[in-house]
């Protein structure tokens, strides 16, 4: 028995949730800047100090726990970050330390660090003082990779930090490193994501993006001398174009695909953690993420604390519009939520989400960082934040159901498109039935209603309908007339499985929408996945120019959910939908003429042992099957 249901789009509410003084059941996420932006280095593309923000003070202890006043009753996860947070010096940190391990609602602390300074004294005084300490690492990949982080003198800091993590490792450390995605990775993502790999200290790695499209200005120079990296982030900047260092979000996409096959065909994924690869796995899968960009825990639980007191939201929107009070004045969460209602730059950028809510996407997406929308709305690019958000996810999709066939994450044409619940009894044993010739086959309640609908009770909408194979007796009068010739081609001639089938139906007189014509594959294995997949999109490129106007075909990926184990199986959705600007009746007047062709470029195609589409393959992206 097949389930579907109709989708319903969800408000902004359920996308980006605000902060509830009195629904302290959630956490929030401050992120200490202990020295503003201060710091021992000078990256070229360092967005905290194009803030321009005061640097030299440090946040003291005393303020760690002025947190835990304004935040009463609330978990704390609490990020040491800069600038540099090392260059507050060893007793400083030790005092914020010691703080942070007395206050029993933080859940969590994590330090930031370029890694230049760390050295023995500094992992004792950790071990010490807060031994649960998760250290994250700056490092964009390899030496190449990393030219865009830089000294004071513009020379590489490269050495020093990959001396760091070898000296974490010899102390038995695990840590997170965050990794820009800049030109000088792209291109790379195998050999980057290997060298990563190769330091037993890492055990995760987020790729970021340099999404700096809109800068146009280099970073204020505070001393009378311009130092060498300030010259060479000058001659990084244009008027007219992106920096040197920024990279376009399809750039992005390719890249993440690329790292996310690697990471699955070299085994990293056993000992590694990829981001934005398992957040997008986890929503794919139905399940949460930690990661705001996939979550509905956005800039109202993410807060900033600088050394003058100053708190914001998100240190990666813009300063001064991001700050919501000072710490010493505020007396609880209620002024900050106040504070955040009546912020023009929050609300804004949720406003930029709005986009969301009719989106197919967004049960998987999340929104994404209203940050970066904000980034990209400047530079007047937010369809393209959209886009490469759909195109990461199509394509790590791909990469769940065909792993070994990694090209499939290229296609263009099959889409991520889940049927929330999408469900059947028994799919093993249904699969074991299709195959097998002496399967028993039970009589079936078969009723077709007025509008065409065949299931045991004739009626439209999500009704029981037993799962029948081409050898049960019923077979063909369970199939409805209109997709027959398409289900009957899938079946016979490509020997697949289909899970489901409608001929599509106008509803007419019924306050119902009208539905489109689609089958559903049930692919037997990855290997016939990946083959059908590829099959499917030749055959989609092949009918398309021939199809009436009203008429498109689309292909989407979804998962089958068993309702007797709770596993989930991929599979393929071919459907014949209206076009956009054409009417439901111009589309049922086109539709079977639209079956016809399909039909026809279904029977001169099939799946064959070389699983390649009809997309346009990218060029030294990794994603090639070994």
């Amino acid at each position: 028995m097949h389930r579907t249901t109709e989708q319903h789009h969800p408000g902004i509410d359920q996308l980006y949730r605000n902060l509830d003084a009195d629904d302290t059941s959630t956490a929030v996420s401050v992120i200490v800047k202990v020295r503003g932006e201060e710091c021992d280095v000078d990256c070229l593309y360092c967005y905290e100090k194009r803030k321009e923000a005061p640097g030299g003070a440090r946040v003291g202890a005393a303020q760690i726990g002025q947190l835990a006043e304004v935040f009463r009753g609330r978990r704390l996860a609490v990020e040491l970050h800069g600038g540099e947070p090392l260059t507050a010096g060893k007793e400083h940190l030790a005092e914020i330390l010691a703080q942070l391990a007395h206050m029993p609602q933080v859940v969590r602390v994590s330090l930031q660090t370029n890694g230049v300074q760390l050295d023995e004294d500094w992992l004792d005084l950790f071990d010490a003082h807060y031994p649960g300490l998760q250290i994250g690492i700056s490092l964009d990949g390899d030496s190449r990779g990393n030219a865009w982080r830089v000294d004071y003198r513009g020379k590489p800091i490269y050495p020093r930090v990959a001396r760091a993590l070898k000296l974490l490792a010899e102390r038995g450390r695990r840590v997170g490193v965050i990794a820009a995605v800049t030109p000088a990775v792209l291109g790379r993502a195998d050999e980057v994501l290997d060298h990563l790999a190769a330091f037993g200290s890492v055990n995760a790695v987020s790729f970021v993006p340099c999404f700096d499209g809109a800068v146009r200005r280099p970073t204020a120079t505070k001393s009378r001398r311009t130092p060498n990296s300030r010259v060479l982030q000058q001659d990084a900047v244009s008027t007219n174009n992106p920096p040197a260092w920024a990279i376009h979000p399809d750039e992005y996409a390719e890249f993440v695909l690329a790292a996310t096959a690697r990471w699955i065909s070299a085994g990293h994924f056993a000992r590694l953690k990829l981001e934005p690869a398992v957040s997008t796995i986890r929503r794919l899968r139905g399940l949460g993420s930690g990661f705001c960009h996939f979550s509905d825990l956005k800039c109202d639980h993410v807060f900033t604390l600088y050394p003058d007191g100053r708190l914001g939201s998100c240190d990666e929107l813009p300063w001064p519009q991001a700050r919501l009070t000072l710490l010493e004045t505020t007396n609880g969460q209620q002024e900050v939520a106040e504070a955040q209602q009546r912020s023009n730059l929050l609300n804004q950028g949720k406003a930029l989400m709005n986009r969301c809510t009719t989106c197919d996407y967004r049960a998987t997406c999340g929104g994404g960082c209203i940050a970066t929308r904000w980034r990209m709305d400047l530079a007047d690019d937010q369809d393209a934040y959209c886009d490469y958000r759909m195109r990461m996810i199509d394509g790590i999709a791909a990469l769940l159901a065909q792993p070994a066939h990694p090209d499939g994450a290229q296609c263009r044409t099959l889409r991520w498109r889940p049927r929330t619940p999408n469900s059947m009894r028994d799919v093993s044993g249904f699969l074991a039935r299709w195959d097998d010739p002496t399967s028993p086959h039970a009589a079936v309640r078969l009723h077709t209603g007025n509008h065409g609908n065949i299931n045991t009770v004739g009626r439209p909408g999500v009704h029981e309908a037993d799962d029948l194979d081409p050898k049960h007796p019923q077979w063909r009068d369970a199939i409805e007339p209109g997709v027959w010739p398409v289900v009957h081609t899938l079946t016979r001639r490509w020997g697949l499985i289909t899970y489901d089938s409608c001929e599509g139906h106008a509803y007419t007189g019924l306050e119902r929408e009208p539905h489109h014509r689609k089958a559903g594959i049930l692919p037997r294995d990855q290997e016939e996945c990946a083959r059908a997949a590829a099959a499917l999109c030749r055959a989609a490129a092949a009918a398309t120019p021939d199809l009436p106007p009203a008429v498109s075909i689309t292909l989407g990926r979804a998962e089958l959910t068993c309702e007797t184990t709770g596993t989930r199986s991929p599979v393929l959705d071919l459907a014949l939908q209206k076009a956009d600007d054409y009417t439901w009746d111009a589309y049922f007047a086109q539709l079977a003429a639209a079956t016809t062709v399909l039909d026809q470029a279904l029977r001169i195609d099939g799946p064959s042992f070389d699983p390649i589409c009809a997309c346009p393959q990218p060029v030294h992206t990794g994603l090639v099957s070994r």
